[in-house]
């Protein structure tokens, strides 16, 4: 199970981070300021850091520079509110992987987590419940051995339900679409309406059950 750091000192994006990576089969810790960060980031403990760049105590570029100057290479994602070609060639020319502006797409920030984690060699766990199959670094699903194509969000949502026993609508909202208002309770079942149509195209039609007064799971062990 990869482990990723979240710095950033909005409760909200902690708390969605939080939620929506654990969902995406990831161990994550979170801090709200900058030194706190570097002090976490600086055990080489982690597989990547989500750093945000406007951080109380010590700024997200100072401190990715530590880190650069003391031979840390853990993949590090910037988080920022300015979109300026300048600000981003500064973020990758001290070292960050990755770089996205707030508000960001969560499914994009996974995306990109992703790429960062297999290009340190540390990619995301492959989950099997029962005849089904997950690999989250090809994007690919099975089961009982026959392909299943989703999309992207499609893949994210079976892929969380496959790392919880239940997910309710607001939970699956947060760990596939970072929460935030990005998108309604109702997407969640238009999703899910699409995923189990493509699951019943290989047999599988009872694999998204709806838990009456708590959300949906899978039905397999």
């Amino acid at each position: 199970m990869p482990r990723v750091l979240v710095v950033d000192d909005e409760p909200g994006v902690r708390e969605a981070l939080t939620r929506g990576l654990a969902a995406e089969g990831m161990e994550v810790h979170a801090v709200a300021d900058g030194h706190a960060g570097l002090r976490e980031a600086a055990t080489g403990a982690y597989d990547a850091v989500v750093l945000d760049i406007m951080l109380p105590g010590l700024s997200g570029y100072r401190v990715l520079e530590t880190l650069r100057s003391e031979g840390i290479a853990t993949p590090v994602l910037l988080l920022s509110a300015k979109d300026g070609e300048v600000d981003q060639a500064d973020g990758l020319d001290l070292g960050a992987d990755g770089y996205l502006v707030k508000p960001f797409s969560f499914v994009v920030l996974v995306a990109q987590l992703r790429a960062m984690l297999r290009r340190s060699g540390r990619p995301m766990a492959r989950v099997e419940r029962g005849a089904l199959r997950l690999d989250p670094a090809a994007r690919s699903a099975t089961w009982e051995g026959r392909d299943v194509e989703l999309s992207e969000r499609e893949f994210a949502v079976l892929y969380a339900l496959a790392v919880h026993p239940v997910l309710t609508k607001d939970e699956l909202l947060t760990a596939v679409w970072g929460g935030g208002g990005s998108a309604s309770r109702n997407v969640v079942e238009v999703y899910v309406g699409y995923l189990r149509r493509k699951l019943a195209a290989v047999g599988a039609a009872d694999l998204v059950r709806t838990e009456r007064g708590r959300g949906y799971r899978l039905g397999v062990g």
